[in-house]
């Protein structure tokens, strides 16, 4: 049975059928992407595996987002003809619920961290390193202009577009598979450990409960920047396996013990206890709609939580 979120204005356009959409919004990526990933590379930005060389190729990558979010705006409006409001870029104080999450963000890599270190998978090398270069804080603040691009646009295109548009096809369980596995094959590159794939799939599936929770993505953009700002800007370990460059801004902390531990060079989304911590707060997140949807109350028509 296909179910609506976020908004259940019809579409004036084309909705795809449930199979293309996810190589739809592959293909929509893959075309926004890869020519300023040749630029990039031709400019000296980046290596030939797409890495950035430095803090400004991180930042550059980062900001050629833009691209991937016009190509997203411009299918929802000139195909799909619907408003933006149907990919979940609705409801009321949207700064708050998207602060809110920035927060969260911050907290769960915080923890997990900090889990990591009480576990014997860091050690303290420094302690905010970041303060004694103003050149350094400077970027870090770029950088967190470039992971609110980054991050909000991916949100928008997979729990907001795909997310919505395979549950207007489809029923929910089919828009959360399919999303998180066009989530995962975008992350993937020959030879990635098993592990950060898995964290990969397994956020998308909290990605997906939280936008079906609160009926916007608002909350659930800031949680991805906060998630992958501070994971970048404040350890001194990879994000993603990108490295910023950059002295920590909290505590330098030095990668000992097994990779399965603290990520090795994926960095702690690499971890076991990544995955742990968000397969409970998928669980929590799914508990918590099924409960409102067995209560009667509507999350299509509720745009109030963050």
């Amino acid at each position: 049975m296909t179910q609506m979120i976020f908004s259940d204005e019809p579409a004036k356009g084309w909705i795809p059928p449930i199979i293309a959409a996810p190589f739809i919004c592959i293909f929509l990526v893959a075309i926004s992407l890869l020519p300023t990933d040749f630029l990039l590379e031709g400019l000296g930005f980046t290596d030939a595996k797409g890495s950035p060389k430095g803090t400004m190729g991180l930042f550059l990558i980062l900001a050629s987002f833009i691209f991937m979010g016009l190509a997203i705006f411009a299918w929802v409006r000139w195909v799909e003809k619907r408003s933006l409001a149907s990919i979940g870029l609705r409801g009321e104080q949207p700064f708050r619920k998207f602060l809110v999450g920035l927060a969260l963000g911050i907290a769960f890599m915080g923890g997990i961290v900090a889990a990591i270190a009480f576990a014997g998978g860091y050690r303290v090398a420094d302690l905010f390193p970041a303060f004694a270069s103003p050149a350094a804080l400077g970027w870090i603040v770029l950088l967190l202009a470039g992971f609110t691009l980054q991050a909000s646009i991916e949100e928008i295109a997979f729990r907001g577009w795909l997310f919505s548009t395979i549950m207007r096809r489809w029923n929910a369980p089919a828009a959360y598979i399919l999303t998180a596995a066009a989530f995962t094959f975008l992350h993937f590159s020959p030879g990635k450990p098993l592990l950060p794939l898995a964290m990969t799939f397994v956020f998308s599936i909290f990605a997906c409960a939280w936008v079906q929770r609160s009926n916007s993505v608002w909350g659930v953009m800031g949680w991805h920047v906060g998630w992958n700002w501070f994971g970048g800007t404040a350890f001194d370990v990879p994000i993603t396996g990108l490295e910023t460059g950059l002295p920590a801004l909290v505590v330098e902390l030095v990668p000992v013990g097994p990779s399965w531990l603290n990520g090795g060079g994926e960095g702690p989304e690499g971890s076991v206890f990544t995955v742990a911590l968000l397969i409970v707060a998928s669980l929590c997140m799914l508990l918590v709609t099924k409960q409102r949807e067995r209560s009667a109350i509507d999350p299509p028509r509720s745009a109030d939580q963050p």
